[in-house]
């Protein structure tokens, strides 16, 4: 009869047994991914959209205006300077027709600072917009 047990095969507390350690090792391979690193990739994609937001809103009002950036805060800077109410305040320029609001840095933008820098190269007029928050060393910028 023992030699019968020895060839059965796997007994259920062994198949118990099996699937409990690779429930475990599948929850410390969850725990291992870097929690803070995946927050940090989402806040990146949140500012390569807004960087994408202000470069349309702004090629927009460009366009509207027959290619000229038309606003009251004066043309846009040859020197980069921070989008907000304490540097280029273009909010009243592109929103709302432009943009329903100026987007904010998801972790340190306020009104005054928005997280955001833009600059216009002097000799070929293009317009860059930059996060100047990116994490992870990420440079997120986007140019037209």
């Amino acid at each position: 009869m023992n030699d019968e047990m020895k060839s059965r095969g796997v007994t259920l507390i062994e198949l118990v047994i099996v699937i409990a350690i690779l429930a475990l090792l599948t929850g410390i391979a969850i725990l291992s991914f870097d929690p803070a690193q995946q927050l940090a990739r989402a806040r990146n994609t949140q500012r390569w959209s807004h960087v994408q937001s202000y470069i349309n809103a702004i090629s927009e009002n460009i366009a509207d205006n027959n290619n000229v950036f038309t606003c009251a805060a004066g043309p846009i800077p040859t020197s980069t300077i921070v989008l907000g109410t304490s540097g280029y305040n273009i909010a009243g320029c592109i929103t709302p027709t432009y943009i329903v609001s100026l987007p904010l840095d998801p972790q340190t933008g306020t009104s005054t600072d928005t997280g955001y820098s833009i600059v216009q190269n002097a000799s070929t007029s293009v317009i860059t917009v930059t996060s100047d928050d990116a994490e992870l060393g990420d440079a997120i910028s986007a140019s037209r």
